[in-house]
C-alpha cells in the first residue's frame, strides 16, 4: 500500500484544517455545556432566592435539578467524544479542566456549613476559571469575557448577605454562561 506524499504547503493545509475542525467541535460542544449549565444554575439560583423570600422552609430542594443535569451533561459528553472524527489534546484538556472544576465545586458544596453558606462566591470563582480558560483555549473572546463576568459576580456575592447571593449568582450565570453560550452556538452554526 502506497502512502500519499505531501509537499510542505499541502501538509500545512492539512494540519490547519484538522486544527480548525477540532476547534469547531470543541466550541460547538462548549456551547451545549454553557447553555445547559447556564439555564439550570441560573434557574435554581432564582428559584432559591424567590422561595426564600416567600418564606418557603426548604428552598434548597430546587437544587435537586442539578442531578439530572449532571447525568445529561456526562451522557452528552460521552456521546460527543465517542463519535468525534478528530480527537485532540484540546478536547482532552478541556474535559480534564472541567472535571477538575466540577470536583472543586463538589468539595466546596460539601463544606458549605464551614463557609457559613457563603459558597456562591467560591462556586462563581471556580466557574469563572473554567469559562475563562475555555475561552482562551478555543480563542473565543465572548467566552473569556463570560469568565470575567463570573469573577465580578464572585466579588459581588462576597459583599452580599447569603440570600441575596442567589439573585446575584443567577444574574452572573445569565451574563457569564448563557450569553457567551448563545454567541458561541451562533458562531458554530455559521461555521459548519
Amino acid at each position: 500500500m502506497m502512502e500519499k506524499q505531501f509537499n510542505g504547503s499541502q501538509s500545512l493545509a492539512l494540519i490547519t484544517e484538522m486544527i480548525q475542525r477540532a476547534k469547531k467541535e470543541a466550541a460547538g460542544d462548549g456551547s451545549f455545556q454553557l447553555l445547559l449549565w447556564g439555564w439550570v444554575i441560573s434557574l435554581c439560583n432564582f428559584a432559591h432566592y424567590f422561595l426564600t423570600k416567600s418564606g418557603f422552609e426548604m428552598p434548597f430542594v430546587v437544587w435537586l435539578a442539578v442531578i439530572p443535569a449532571t447525568i445529561w451533561s456526562f451522557v452528552h459528553e460521552w456521546r460527543v467524544r465517542r463519535v468525534a472524527r478528530v480527537k485532540t489534546h484540546l478536547n482532552d484538556f478541556l474535559a480534564q479542566l472541567w472535571l477538575a472544576v466540577f470536583v472543586s465545586m463538589i468539595i466546596t458544596l460539601s463544606f458549605m456549613n464551614v463557609l457559613d453558606f457563603h459558597h456562591n462566591p467560591v462556586i462563581l470563582g471556580l466557574a469563572g476559571v473554567g469559562v475563562f480558560s475555555t475561552g482562551a483555549m478555543i480563542r473565543e473572546n465572548s467566552v473569556k469575557i463570560g469568565g470575567v463576568v463570573l469573577f465580578f459576580g464572585s466579588i459581588t456575592c462576597f459583599l452580599l448577605p447569603v440570600n441575596e447571593q442567589y439573585l446575584a449568582a443567577g444574574i452572573a450565570m445569565i451574563l457569564g454562561y448563557l450569553i457567551p453560550g448563545y454567541l458561541l452556538k451562533s458562531k458554530f452554526k455559521k461555521s459548519v
